[in-house]
Parts: C-alpha cells; structure tokens; sequence
C-alpha cells in the first residue's frame, strides 16, 4: 500500500505562514483527489482542503478559506498546502491523504493516510 508522507510543519507565531508537504512514499497513478485534514488533541479529525489531480479544481472549510492554498505539482506528485495568517486555533497534526470521492469532506471517502505533521501556532 502507497503510503504518503507530510512534512513542512513546526512552530509559527499568529499571523505567520507555513507550507506542508504530502508526497506518497512511491509514485503510483494519480486518478484521485488529494485532501488535508487535520486533528487537535481530544478532537475529530477534520477536513481542511482538497485538490483534484487531473484538473486542479480545489474546495476548502470554511475554517481556512481565504488563508490556505491547496495546490499540486504534477510533476513531483506532491501536493502542498499554503497556510497564511495563521491561528492558535489552527494548531493540530495536520494529515493528507488520497480522496476516492472528490467534493466530499467525509473523513470515510479519504485513504492511505501519512503519519501526520505538527502544526503549532502561538499567540
């Protein structure tokens, strides 16, 4: 089973700006959707943004909209998120994982998930 791996998080100051990596440990063939979630302690795992391979279409939370950029290099098969104008409340391991189902937001609809990368936010 591919599996995928973050990197890019660490500790910013409010307001700041970080960009997270997902890339899958071997290249495979790229029919699906990518997403972010990510999850704070003592909560669910939340949908954040996510991107289609094929045509680069993307949909956010709300949460985010307007301060994180999803986006995809085809060529390296890494997607990234862009996350400005960062929150305390953003703070949480942040996870990316392939979509089988692209418009949802539904954790269920997303697979081959990577071990997470912490994104911590002081204010």
């Amino acid at each position: 089973q591919v599996q995928l791996v973050e990197s890019g998080g660490g500790l910013v100051q409010a307001g700041g700006s970080l960009r997270l990596n997902c890339a899958p440990s071997r290249r495979t063939y790229r029919d699906y959707a990518m997403g972010w979630f990510r999850q704070a302690p003592g909560k669910e795992r939340d949908f954040v943004a996510a991107i289609s391979w094929s045509s680069g279409s993307t949909y956010y939370a709300d949460s985010v909209k307007g301060r994180f950029t999803i986006s995809r290099d085809n060529a390296e098969n890494t997607v990234y998120l862009q996350m400005n104008s960062l929150k305390a409340e953003d703070t949480a391991v942040y996870y990316c994982a392939y979509g089988f189902r692209y418009g949802s937001r539904d954790v269920d609809d997303f697979g081959s998930w990577g071990q997470g990368t912490q994104v911590t936010v002081a204010s």
